[in-house]
């Protein structure tokens, strides 16, 4: 069994192409997991990632903020308390509104995808 206090483990900048802004930090909370992929991601205000897919599921677990979480075919905003799950192959982005800071707990297992040209 392990115990994570997400607020002991450091924020490190998350520099990556997926995302559209630059004020995005992560948390690894499991770093020796040897099945999946578990951070602590926090978006400024409106930073946002690109459409991407995943390998396996991914769940979203909301926990400050105010962010948007959208589809190709529908955007929806979400509040803490939320819970998102984008099937394994679903295009999908995600992150902060206009007007709020954004936190989520990401659990996911495989890679990321994007889409052609980040669209």
């Amino acid at each position: 069994m392990k115990i994570v206090k997400v607020n002991k483990i450091p924020k490190v900048p998350f520099i990556d192409p997926l995302f559209a802004g630059s004020d995005v930090t992560k948390q690894t909370l499991v770093p020796d997991s040897k099945d999946l992929d578990l951070y602590m991601v926090n978006f400024g205000k409106g930073v946002k990632n690109r459409f991407h897919t995943h390998n396996g599921d991914q769940v979203l677990i909301i926990v400050s903020g105010k962010g948007i979480v959208a589809t190709e075919k529908e955007n929806r905003i979400v509040t803490p308390g939320d819970i998102v799950v984008f099937q394994a192959g679903e295009k999908h982005w995600h992150g902060a509104t206009e007007d709020s800071d954004f936190s989520h707990i990401v659990i996911t297992k495989g890679g990321v995808k994007f889409s052609p040209a980040g669209n």
